[in-house]
């Protein structure tokens, strides 16, 4: 492996919109996201309502209903 071309790494905070932080390190010294895992649906469990426009929803699963 080649020596002095990896880009030196520091402590590094994480700080998202929602207010969680936690550190890591990176080329960088801190960096802001917009979503993480203390936030995002996935990791919560909280889905999201489907957004229904103009009476699709109910159309798609009136012709897909298995009943």
């Amino acid at each position: 492996m080649k020596t002095e071309i990896h880009p030196s790494t520091v402590e590094c905070t994480i700080t998202c919109v929602c207010g969680a932080s936690f550190t890591t390190r990176s080329s960088v010294a801190s960096m802001r996201i917009e979503i993480c895992s203390s936030c995002h649906p996935f990791y919560t469990g909280q889905q999201s309502k489907m957004i229904d426009t103009a009476g699709r929803v109910e159309r798609f699963r009136r012709r897909y209903d298995k009943s």
